[in-house]
This record gives structure tokens, C-alpha cells and sequence, in this order.
């Protein structure tokens, strides 16, 4: 039964992606969906209950508009260093503990962070530690931090 709700919820996602409901797209994204779920381990499967998915996509959606409003504030921290006349930048690789539980949590951090501006994260070590790089460290590494609990808190709602 779950693996037939991942494979109606990938038939969706395809058919919004290719915003085409011609017969064919439609046979496509059937074949393609199925295969792509047979693939997959079944044993990584998890049920999520009924009752977690209100809080589950409120934090999804606090998520997004955290990721968002990062992208946008470190887009402008960099056009400003970028066109400042002196670059006062303090370049280095601080090392931000992700906390997370899970891998998946620990790869969407990750992943939001390289999405910002200025920032990189160029390895994550088995403790889950993420090694990011920044165009100015010492003030980075105290707003990263900040940010990352933000994102833990989330990240452990979505994913529990």
C-alpha cells in the first residue's frame, strides 16, 4: 500500500512538472513512476501517521519561507561585498554541527545551505558535522549556527 502512495505521489509531481495530461505523458509517467518505485528499497519505507501531517507541512512551509528569505538577504550581503569598492571579506571553513537524526535532515541543511549565497558546504563528515565555506567566516559562523537550530527544529518535524 505505501509503495502504491509513493508511486501516485510521483505520478503527480511528473505530470505538474511536464504540465501535460496528453494519454502518452500520462502512460510515460505511469511506466516511469513504477519503475522508479521498484527501484527503491522497500525496507526504507516508513508510515507516517495521520495525525503528524498538519504539523509536518506547517513546518515544511515555515521551511520553504526560511529558505527563501535566506537566499534573498544572503543574495544582497553578497552583491554588497561584491560591489564594495574594498573586499572586506575574511574568507574561511567553519565547521556547523548539523543535529539532525536522520540522514535525509542532515542532507537538507546541507542543501540549504549551499543554496545561499556566499556559502558551501564542501564535506560532512560521519558525526554529521558540515564543513561550510564562506566568504566572511567569523560572521557566518555565528548566524549559520542560529540558522541551523532554526532548520534542525523544522527539519525534525517534517521528517518524524
Amino acid at each position: 500500500m505505501v509503495r502504491v502512495r509513493v508511486m501516485v505521489t510521483l505520478l503527480l509531481v511528473y505530470l505538474a512538472l511536464t504540465a501535460s495530461l496528453a494519454p502518452l505523458n500520462i502512460v510515460v509517467g505511469v511506466l516511469v513512476c513504477t519503475a522508479v518505485t521498484f527501484l527503491l528499497p522497500g525496507q526504507h519505507y516508513r508510515q507516517m501517521s495521520w495525525r503528524s501531517w498538519p504539523s509536518a507541512n506547517l513546518a515544511f512551509g515555515r521551511y520553504i519561507i526560511m529558505l527563501v528569505k535566506d537566499l534573498v538577504v544572503s543574495g544582497i550581503q553578497v552583491a554588497r561585498i561584491v560591489l564594495s569598492p574594498r573586499m572586506s571579506i575574511r574568507p574561511g571553513i567553519i565547521a556547523i554541527p548539523s543535529q539532525t537524526s536522520s540522514d535525509l535532515a542532515t542532507a537538507f541543511s546541507a542543501h540549504a545551505i549551499t543554496l545561499t549565497p556566499g556559502e558551501l558546504v564542501v564535506e560532512i563528515d560521519a558525526d554529521g558535522i558540515m564543513y561550510t565555506h564562506c566568504l566572511d567566516a567569523p560572521h557566518a559562523a555565528i548566524t549559520l549556527a542560529e540558522a541551523q537550530e532554526k532548520r534542525r527544529l523544522l527539519l525534525e518535524k517534517i521528517f518524524s
